[in-house]
């Protein structure tokens, strides 16, 4: 009862709070606000009183709260304080736990990776160990969010797990003491060559700008006269880290990004502020489809000006911006403002929230309403639909049995084996899978009976078993014997068919299980198709400038 009383109160201060936001509108709008929830309230304290079993109030509210906000943005979230810690992490790349991504796989959650020099890798977990339990408690059946929120907490305190580990015959016992895990904005940078700096960079976090920063100098100081910025999966963050980053390279005074709400205060306009430290230095950004948001915003400056080559595929198309606002009992909401608007003018938002289809999903902006715009060189740029690149990149498109390896997590627990009998392995520069390696995999494939199903055999199941229903089985039953041997495969062809590109998700493990996330990039620095372009149009002077003229 206490709960429901406190509940109820947390509404009581939302409906202040709503109204004294909105005193500004207009009476009718304050009277329906009102109106609504009070009809919220009371019906709330109806049901809890009411209904014939017993309700959880706190989750009640929470997904009424959440079908609300579903129907504007998936931008716009109210964080409960139980979630707090969450919100933190995504503003400052901060959390206290075990520094550790873990996964589901079968009844329980395994470690996928640890973090470099993170608690879980300072006491020695490794790929592939499997939670059975935490400080005495079972983890059998647990889901992924219930085994972060026993692995989180006060740092400082101790941790015991309980693990299964590959290659052990008994479980294993682990100590380790929380700490505040910092998730680095660059998991990696390094020279490509001798001329060449390359940074990954992952999220725009409170100290992304001095970070990449760092980075640019030391890539300086090893004599790199041109840079690849790698902002592929980079979902964004906050607007001035990427107005800071773009400052690296443009002058001061010069606009980055406008943004415009319904509110007058969120109208604003942010430009350059200091002397750019590399102002002259090329420069290649490499983009894709989940590169968003702050990663737009900086994408987008630098194509506007005609700063940087942006290469890959089209980016996500988020140009919305979002606001954190304080609520009642320690909760916040991150709610949409404003639009934002790079330096040429154009919006690169590419869903339409505000205008439904009438099944409640949402449409692209339509072409019609696309617009072009110039950047300063006088090259042609559109609106509405992310950053287009200015050297298109397909990525590449894996066959059915890579595919099914990696979902499988046949690749992940192969290496993991492997491992057991193998301490080390060649440093990223060095490593090959060898003949010997592939072999290996391929019977341990076989003794686990891997087999798997293409697409073009799922639909011919599917025809044969309504050709036996239909009755016309015995007119066309030698055309479909054909067809089956036509489009059946063999395991043992298709490894060797797609050696290469299985060879190299191997590698990818390889790195990750043996030189972390670091050494997974490193390697990938040696053959993905986007990086290797950059390095190209870097080297030729002239194709470099004709792109940005």
């Amino acid at each position: 009862m206490r709960k429901t009383t406190r509940i109820c109160a947390i509404l009581l201060g939302l409906s202040v709070l709503i109204i004294g936001i909105l005193s500004l509108a207009d009476d009718k709008n304050r009277f329906e606000i009102s109106k609504g929830l009070n009809i919220f309230a009371t019906l709330f304290r109806e049901v809890n009183l009411m209904y014939v079993d017993e309700v959880q109030p706190a989750k009640m509210v929470q997904d009424g709260i959440d079908a609300m906000l579903k129907n504007l943005d998936p931008y716009t979230v109210f964080y409960p304080e139980s979630k707090i810690d969450e919100f933190q992490m995504m503003m400052t790349g901060e959390y206290a736990g075990i520094g550790a991504i873990i996964r589901k796989k079968e009844e329980y959650v395994v470690i996928w990776e640890p973090y470099k020099d993170s608690p879980a890798h300072k006491a020695g977990l490794l790929p592939g160990d499997k939670l059975l339990a935490i400080d005495g408690e079972d983890m059998k059946g647990k889901k992924v969010e219930e085994v972060s929120s026993r692995l989180k907490g006060q740092p400082g305190k101790e941790l015991t797990l309980k693990l299964m580990r590959v290659g052990e015959a008994k479980p294993i016992e682990k100590r380790l003491i929380r700490e505040v895990v910092q998730l680095p904005a660059i998991p990696y940078h390094g020279m490509l060559g001798s001329k060449t700096g390359y940074i990954y960079f992952t999220s725009f976090t409170d100290k992304a700008a001095e970070t990449v920063r760092r980075a640019i100098l030391d890539l300086k100081n090893q004599g790199a006269e041109s840079l690849i910025l790698d902002l592929r999966g980079n979902g964004g963050g906050l607007l001035d880290q990427s107005v800071d980053i773009v400052n690296f390279f443009l002058p001061r005074g010069l606009p980055v990004v406008s943004t415009r709400g319904k509110v007058k205060q969120w109208d604003k306009e942010y430009q350059t502020r200091n002397n750019p430290i590399v102002p002259e230095m090329k420069l290649a950004v490499l983009i894709d489809r989940t590169s968003a948001s702050a990663s737009e915003i900086l994408a987008g400056a630098l194509q506007d000006y005609d700063r940087a080559v942006i290469i890959g595929e089209r980016s996500f198309g988020k140009g919305l911006v979002q606001t954190t606002r304080d609520l009642a009992y320690n909760t916040k909401l991150k709610v949409t403002t404003a639009k934002y608007y790079v330096p040429s003018g154009r919006c690169i938002q590419a869903l339409d929230y505000s205008h439904r289809n009438p099944d409640g999903s949402v449409g692209a902006v339509p072409d019609s309403l696309i617009k072009p715009f110039q950047t300063k060189a006088g090259r042609t740029v559109y609106d509405g639909g992310g950053i287009s690149p200015d050297v298109k990149v397909e990525p590449e498109v894996y066959a059915k049995v890579t595919q099914e390896l990696v979902v499988k997590d046949l690749v992940f627990d192969f290496v993991n084996e492997y491992a057991v009998t193998h301490p080390s392995v060649a440093a990223p520069a060095l490593f090959q899978v060898t003949d010997e390696i592939y072999d290996r995999f391929k019977a341990f494939l076989h003794a686990r009976k891997f087999e798997y199903e293409t697409a073009s055999q799922a639909l011919l199941k599917r025809l044969e078993e309504s050709v036996v229903a239909e009755k016309y089985h015995d007119r066309v039953s030698g055309e479909m014997e054909k067809l089956k041997a036509e489009l059946g495969h063999s395991i043992d062809r298709d490894l060797d068919l797609f050696r290469d590109e299985i060879s190299r998700v191997l590698a990818n493990q390889f790195m990750e299980r043996y030189y972390m996330q670091g050494g997974t990039i490193e390697y990938l620095t040696r053959y993905d198709p986007e990086i290797l372009k950059a390095l190209e149009i870097l080297a030729d002077d002239g194709v470099y400038r004709e792109i940005l003229r």
